[in-house]
C-alpha cells in the first residue's frame, strides 16, 4: 500500500513556508491601506502588527506541529483539542473558498501580470462577455450589497490561470519531489526579487524629499481619509479610537499578504524528523518573510510620497496611495527604468505567484487527505497513488479552483474568507491551552515561545479584529460566517453516510 515519502528536509519546509505568504500580496496591498490610514506611520505600524501577530501564530502552531506531525495539520489539531466537527467546518471553509479561492487568485495574477509581456495573454483580453447583468446580495443590516455582478466576461487570462493550475496539479501529482523542487527554486527567486527591490528603494531609486514629506509627520492625515469618516458616521468614538478602528480594518489586506504560512503543517507525514524541522521551518520562513514585508514598505516610502494626486502624471506624484491599479512595487521600478521597469517588476510578480501557486496546490490537497480518512470527505480523497501522492485529492481540488476562476468571484470570496481565517487561527491557538490541560503528559518537542502570554495576545488581537471588522468592513465579514455555517449540515450528513458504511460494512 503506498505511503507518504518523507523527502521535505528543513530547507524545503522553509521555502514552503515563506513561498505559501510570498505571492502578488506584499507587491499592492499597501496602497490600499495607505488610502484607509493616511498616515505613513500607521502604514508601518499595521505591517509591524501583523508581523508579530504571524510569527506568535506561527510559534505557537509550532508546538502543535512538534505534537502532532501528522498529515492535515490545522485540521488534526482542531479535531483532537476540540471535536471532528471543529476540525471539519475549518476543512469545509478550506476547501470551499479558503486554499482553491487563493488558488484561483494567485492563478489569475500571474496572467494579468503575463499580460504586460504578452497583451493577448492577460486578463484585459475579454473573449466573452455577458451585459446588463443585475445580480445584486445584500443582508438587512448592511449599508451596501456584499455582492454584485453587472456583467459576466471571460479572458484569455482565466484561461491561462487555468493552464497554470493544471500543470502545477500534474506535476505534484508526480510525486512530492517534483513539487519541492519547484517550490525551493520560484521561492528562492522570488524572495531575491523582494530583495533587490528593497535594495534600489534605498538606492538608485531612493527619493529624498519622499521620505521628509513621509517622515515630517508620521502621524497626520489620519483624521482626513475616507475611510475614517465612513467610521467615525458609524461610531459614537473618539477621533484617536476611530483611527486605531480604522487601523484594524486596514489589517486585512497585510493579514492577507501574510498568510498561507500555516500550509506546511498539511504535509508533516512528508517532512523528514517533523518534530525538529517543522518548528524550525515555521519560525524561520515566517521570519525571514516579515522582515523583508517591512522592509520593502519602508523602502516604498523611501521612494514614494504617501500622498498623491489620482490625476498624477507619474508615480511620484500619485504617490502610494494612488499608485496605478494600486502597483506600489512597479511605481518604485519606474523611477529606475520608466520603459523597463514595468515589465520587470512584471516579472517578477510572475516568478512570486507561480512558485506561490505551487505551494497551495502541495499542501491543499493534504488537508482533503486526512479530512477523508475520518470519513468526512469523498473516500476516494483519502488514498494515495503510487508515487505517494494524494492525486485525487489534488484533481479535486483543480477542478474546483478552475470553476472559482472561470466564476469570476474569487477576489470577493477571498475578503470574505479573512474574518473566517481569523477565527480557526484564533481557535487553534486557544486549542494549545485545551490540549495543555486535557493531554498533559503528551510529548512536545517543542513548547510554543512566550506561553501563556504571548499565545494569549495573538488570541486577544485576533479576536478584538474580527470584533472591528464587523464594524469597520462588515460586507467582509457576514458572508465569510455564512460560508462557515454551511459546513454544519454538511458534516453532520457526512457523519450518517459514514455510519450507514460502518453498519452495512463492518471491519
Amino acid at each position: 500500500m503506498p505511503s507518504f515519502q518523507q523527502r521535505l528536509g528543513l530547507f524545503d519546509s522553509t521555502m514552503l513556508v515563506a513561498g505559501g505568504m510570498i505571492g502578488a500580496g506584499i507587491f499592492i496591498v499597501s496602497a490600499e491601506i495607505a488610502r484607509d490610514v493616511g498616515s505613513a506611520g500607521i502604514l508601518l505600524a499595521v505591517w509591524m502588527l501583523t508581523g508579530i501577530m504571524t510569527v506568535i501564530g506561527a510559534l505557537s502552531y509550532a508546538e502543535l506541529a512538534a505534537m502532532m506531525p501528522h498529515a492535515g495539520g490545522q485540521y488534526v489539531y482542531l479535531r483532537e483539542a476540540y471535536s471532528p466537527l471543529w476540525g471539519f467546518l475549518y476543512g469545509w471553509t478550506f476547501f470551499l473558498v479558503i486554499q482553491t479561492g487563493t488558488i484561483a487568485a494567485v492563478g489569475v495574477s500571474f496572467a494579468k501580470f503575463l499580460g504586460v509581456w504578452v497583451e493577448k495573454l492577460g486578463t484585459a483580453e475579454i473573449l466573452y462577455r455577458i451585459r446588463g447583468l443585475d445580480i445584486s446580495l445584500q443582508l438587512p443590516w448592511m449599508a451596501k450589497p456584499f455582492y454584485e455582478l453587472k456583467e459576466f466576461t471571460i479572458s484569455a487570462g482565466q484561461f491561462v490561470a487555468v493552464g497554470v493550475v493544471i500543470f502545477l496539479t500534474l506535476l505534484n501529482c508526480q510525486g512530492v519531489r517534483e513539487g519541492k523542487w519547484v517550490q525551493n527554486i520560484f521561492t528562492v527567486a522570488k524572495t531575491l526579487a523582494l530583495l533587490a527591490i528593497i535594495i534600489l528603494s534605498f538606492t538608485v531609486a531612493a527619493n529624498v524629499t519622499s521620505w521628509q514629506t513621509n517622515s515630517s509627520d508620521w502621524w497626520g492625515g489620519a483624521n482626513l481619509t475616507e475611510k475614517f469618516h465612513e467610521v467615525k458616521d458609524k461610531m459614537p468614538f473618539g477621533e484617536m479610537a476611530v483611527i486605531i478602528m480604522v487601523a484594524g480594518g486596514a489589517m486585512v489586506g497585510s493579514l492577507f499578504s501574510a498568510d498561507a504560512w500555516n500550509n506546511v503543517t498539511f504535509t508533516a507525514g512528508e517532512v523528514l524528523n517533523p518534530r525538529r524541522n517543522l518548528p524550525r521551518s515555521l519560525a524561520m520562513g515566517t521570519g525571514m518573510v516579515i522582515l523583508l514585508y517591512i522592509l520593502a514598505n519602508v523602502g516604498y516610502l523611501n521612494v514614494l510620497p504617501l500622498e498623491g494626486r489620482t490625476d498624477g502624471t507619474n508615480a511620484i506624484e500619485r504617490g502610494i496611495a494612488h499608485a496605478k491599479d494600486d502597483r506600489v512595487a512597479t511605481a518604485v521600478m519606474e523611477q529606475v527604468s520608466v520603459e523597463w521597469g514595468p515589465k520587470i517588476m512584471a516579472l517578477a510578480i510572475m516568478v512570486s505567484t507561480f512558485g506561490c501557486a505551487n505551494g497551495l496546490i502541495l499542501a491543499g490537497a493534504r488537508l482533503y487527505y486526512a479530512m477523508a480518512r475520518d470519513g468526512l470527505f469523498f473516500q476516494s480523497v483519502g488514498t494515495l497513488n503510487q508515487r505517494g501522492v494524494p492525486a485525487a485529492g489534488l484533481i479535486l481540488q483543480m477542478i474546483w479552483a478552475s470553476l472559482l476562476t472561470f466564476s469570476g468571484t474569487y477576489n470577493q470570496l477571498l475578503e470574505y474568507v479573512i474574518f473566517a481565517a481569523l477565527l480557526f487561527y484564533s481557535l487553534t491557538v486557544l486549542g494549545l491551552f485545551v490540549l495543555r490541560r486535557t493531554r498533559p503528559n503528551a510529548e512536545r518537542p517543542y513548547r510554543a515561545f512566550g506561553y501563556p502570554v504571548a499565545p494569549s495576545l495573538y488570541v486577544v488581537l485576533c479576536t478584538a479584529i474580527m470584533l472591528d471588522l464587523l464594524v469597520v468592513k462588515p460586507e467582509y465579514t457576514w458572508p465569510g460566517l455564512m460560508i462557515v455555517l454551511t459546513g454544519f449540515p454538511v458534516y453532520f450528513l457526512w457523519r450518517s453516510q459514514q455510519r450507514f458504511r460502518d453498519a452495512h460494512h463492518p471491519g
